[in-house]
């Protein structure tokens, strides 16, 4: 079944998205797909989009630095997943780099000691080398390097888990 369109007017549909902009950050690749499902103009996107960026409502840049704080404070992401995020939203890389820059070495790894320290009482495995390659393989999912894995692993005691 097949969503209907809802038609508004190029005003009325900037309108609605400058109010979702300034509510949160947002991408032009977030409003292009919101926009998707609306009846518009011809040309209308490409318009509203412009003005949206034109008005700072959108900053890809500022966007990219909120979302990088935000999943890797929240959703406890590595660098790599957050990086993927960002480039399905077609974010330019060089706003990507400046934003993952932000993140510092150290809290990257502490927050990955206490994900796989917090993991770590649920894994079962028949041997201490099973449990460390399913702790390898799920900090891999949430998007930390094989360097720092090995690091916090490595300097995780028995005793720790």
């Amino acid at each position: 079944m097949e969503k209907k369109k809802k038609k508004y007017t190029e005003q009325e549909a900037y309108t609605r998205l400058s109010a979702l902009c300034a509510m949160g950050e947002h991408c032009c690749h977030d409003v292009q797909k919101k926009m998707k499902n609306w009846e518009l103009p011809e040309g209308a996107e490409e318009r509203i989009v412009e003005k949206l960026v034109k008005e700072r409502f959108i900053d890809e840049g500022r966007f990219a630095r909120a979302f990088v704080m935000d999943k890797f404070r929240y959703n406890r992401w590595g660098k790599i997943r957050i990086q993927q995020e960002l480039r399905l939203r077609q974010i330019p890389q060089k706003h990507i780099d400046e934003a993952l820059e932000e993140i510092e070495s150290d809290d990257n790894l502490s927050t990955l000691s206490e994900i796989i320290k917090k993991k770590r009482p649920s894994v079962k495995g028949r041997n201490e080398y099973e449990i460390k390659g399913k702790l390898i393989r799920f900090a891999l999912g949430r998007g930390f390097s094989m360097d720092d894995i090995t690091k916090v692993i490595g300097n995780i005691d028995e005793a720790d888990y």
